[in-house]
């Protein structure tokens, strides 16, 4: 058995059997909606964020994982002489990383057990990063082997999406380099992805049905001729889209891996409902 355990975040929209098949632990991130806080996809699931979020008089905001629901996932690993290997979202979406570098403070000497990587990302060009370290763990590769399986995967995947406005994004300051579209005609759809850790808007198109066409497209133009692709379609409220979507990049690429899945309440919160997105992975 693997004495590497692997920790990342909620925003990875991993699908709990794979969660549970490589005995991956994820850091809830935190949803805050009026008085109230919720830990992402464990106290408020997706089904029950969308739809209360169609009648919402106060919108929701978000927080990052805490330092000290940090510790209290590190501390019991390293305890256990676990090497903990924590793979986050990107530091420029999040103070996630932060607050793990903190809580490994907290932790003494202890805290020399924890490693962590900016995986650069979130949604599931994340989660295919740690899908790739847990996996290479699991095959017993050391922590050094495995902080490396895991740079390597973050510079082989990526992750465009489409939003039907960019209203949730604007207003939870994830915007990035997508600010040159605001003011734009309200019926274009922004197409967007994940660059150095920052979204960048890419362009812009006149239809929902077109803008899931070139995301399609972008994907294919990535990662066509590459082996052992990867890829998820994921989304916000929108899964017939994003199961359809799915359908033509499988049969376009013949995948060895898809994955269908849902935008967490907390990355719901910034993109907005009917967002739509296709992650991939390619070993080479």
């Amino acid at each position: 058995m693997s004495r590497i355990s692997i920790v990342t975040d909620s925003t990875s929209y991993l699908p709990p059997d794979l969660v549970a098949k490589y005995g991956i632990t994820v850091a809830p991130q935190v949803l805050i909606w009026g008085d109230q806080s919720y830990q992402d996809g464990v106290d408020i699931s997706p089904q029950e964020f969308y739809e209360r979020l169609k009648s919402a008089k106060t919108m929701p905001s978000t927080s990052q994982v805490s330092p000290a629901t940090m510790q209290s996932i590190f501390q019991p690993l390293a305890d256990q002489g676990f090497s903990v290997l924590g793979i986050f979202i990107s530091a420029k979406l999040s103070g996630t990383i932060q607050s793990a570098q903190q809580a490994r403070e907290l932790m003494g000497s202890a805290g020399d057990r924890v490693t962590i990587v900016d995986s650069l990302s979130t949604s599931m060009s994340l989660g295919f990063i740690t899908l790739a370290t847990a996996r290479a763990a699991e095959q017993g590769a050391s922590l050094e082997e495995c902080v490396a399986v895991a740079e390597q995967a973050r510079d082989r995947s990526g992750v465009f999406f489409a939003v039907d406005t960019l209203e949730f994004l604007h207003r939870g300051g994830r915007i990035g380099g997508a600010t040159r579209f605001i003011g734009s005609a309200l019926n274009l759809k922004p197409i967007l992805a994940l660059k150095d850790g920052r979204v960048e808007g890419i362009e812009r198109i006149r239809t929902r049905h077109k803008a899931h066409d070139r995301l399609l497209e972008l994907l294919v133009e990535r990662v066509q001729g590459k082996e052992g692709i990867r890829i998820a379609a994921l989304h916000a409220n929108a899964e017939a889209d994003a199961r359809v979507l799915l359908e033509r990049a499988a049969k376009q690429l013949s995948p060895v891996e898809k994955i269908l899945s849902e935008v967490s309440p907390v990355v719901g919160t910034h993109a907005g409902p009917g967002t739509v997105g296709l992650a991939f992975l390619y070993d080479k």
